[in-house]
């Protein structure tokens, strides 16, 4: 049993360490307006540990019931049933004789009580008091939870038998995103001020004129002894603001319900984050700027425009991809390198089904082989967010900044309404963020309006 007992003390060791981990996280976490704040990464580690910290108690616990069991076989043979129920009465003797406290006041002297300082300190525990199992044996086990009282609701068996749950089949999510086309900067303020230059190479009227030219170091005939003059060239600023926008939503829960079932509150975290990020996606693109609403590229004054249906019709008519080739022209010519494209899955379809007069595919074999999904070298983000028959092509790099206020977060409370009085929990998950969008002729909006005729 040597070996048991080292298994035992090993397993001990690992165990400290495990919860020393765990509180180490849970001292980390920060509290912003009574409302505990946890990050992604946080969540993850504690619930890892979690999960090892319930697996090493079980071999803990089946390893103490082995070798409590090879001690009561080794002891000497003679302790009859009689004398062994005068030692339990003996000490359950012992133990009435000495004062039994009520749950209210062992929770009056609890430390957790005491730390409201009678209520100096607030009216809302940092953390709840537990009543140990070892002191509501003899009232009625509070804190023994009925086996089947967790269960969910539906058609399922609550007789004997083992009961196997399947796991939950979580929806897929959209993996490309809008916002990884962007450069994307942090920032503390509240409204992001900044100019907008609208153009440098046209002569429409409140736009920006290059005149920039060769010049003679001096004049000749008459105008000999004078110095050549440099031209001016005029540049167009608008000062724009970009205030800081907050994108949130939440979910209410039992609390018991995600302490008994982990993997359904990852879901819900996961589902919550999932739905800040289409959110995102809508608003970088499509966002009108009034009330609480970005202002969305694609609502953005003064960015460009082209039309499918006014390409060329020999010798043979524009394809969609031929429209997203003569809008990134446009971004060229306004001095700025395009550097992406969405486009709605629909019309991503129809440009990789794309055939010649041989019934050959143009695109879709190089992208069926592993290749990256471009359009003439420019990275795609093919999304829903984008309405089909639209397209947007510009210099994201250069052309617009996004700025990070508050990365997103998941943040849990009580404090909502009566829920603190019905065990609910109410889960919250939100970000906020700017985009400020400094030069509007880099972008080009492309309508798939119709075929060229």
């Amino acid at each position: 049993m040597s070996e048991d007992k080292a298994r035992i003390s090993e397993l001990q060791s690992a165990l400290r360490t495990k919860m020393d981990e765990n509180k180490a996280i849970a001292d980390s976490f920060r509290v912003e307006d009574g409302t505990v704040v946890v990050s992604s990464e946080q969540k993850t580690a504690f619930d890892k540990n979690m999960r090892d910290i319930k697996e090493i108690k079980s071999l803990l616990s089946d390893l103490q019931t082995i070798e409590s069991v090879d001690n009561w076989s080794n002891q000497p043979a003679g302790d009859s049933v009689s004398s062994a129920y005068a030692a339990a009465a003996a000490d359950l003797s012992q133990l009435t004789s000495r004062e039994i406290k009520s749950i209210g006041q062992m929770f009056l002297e609890s430390a957790e009580f005491k730390a409201l300082n009678g209520g100096r300190n607030g009216a809302n525990m940092a953390a709840p008091w537990q009543v140990k199992a070892s002191l509501t044996s003899f009232s009625g086990g509070y804190n023994v939870k009925d086996v089947f009282s967790g269960m969910p609701s539906g058609d399922i068996t609550t007789g004997l038998g083992s009961v196997q749950r399947d796991a939950i089949v979580t929806p897929p999510m959209r993996t490309k995103r809008v916002r990884d086309l962007f450069p994307v900067r942090r920032t503390n303020a509240a409204v992001i001020e900044y100019f907008r230059q609208l153009g440098f190479t046209t002569l429409e009227a409140g736009h920006g004129v290059n005149n920039a030219a060769t010049v003679a170091e001096r004049g000749t005939g008459a105008a000999s002894a004078t110095f050549g003059i440099k031209p001016q060239s005029s540049f167009a600023f608008v000062g724009e603001q970009a205030p800081v926008r907050t994108l949130a939503h939440w979910e209410a829960a039992h609390r018991n319900v995600l302490a008994d079932e982990p993997q359904l509150r990852s879901i819900i975290d996961n589902e919550l984050m999932y739905g800040l990020r289409l959110l995102e996606d809508n608003q970088i693109l499509n966002g009108d700027g009034t009330g609480e609403n970005l202002l969305g590229v694609l609502n953005t004054p003064n960015i460009q425009e082209y039309a499918w249906s006014d390409g060329e019709t020999l010798p043979v008519a524009d394809t969609k991809a031929d429209a997203i080739r003569r809008a990134a022209t446009l971004s060229f010519l306004a001095y700025y390198e395009p550097s992406g494209v969405v486009l709605h899955p629909n019309d991503w379809e129809d440009i990789e089904l794309t055939k010649d007069e041989q019934g050959q595919y143009l695109i879709a074999v190089s992208v069926a082989m592993g290749g990256e999904p471009k359009v003439w070298r420019m990275p795609l983000v093919d999304t829903p967010a984008i309405s089909e028959g639209t397209a947007l092509v510009g210099a994201f790099g250069t052309g617009a900044q996004l700025y990070d206020r508050e990365e997103a977060s998941i943040r849990i409370s009580e404090q909502h309404s009566d829920f603190f009085v019905r065990n609910a929990i109410v889960i919250l998950a939100e970000q906020r963020l700017a985009l400020a969008v400094k030069r509007p002729e880099a972008f080009v909006k492309v309508s798939f309006d119709s075929a060229p005729a």
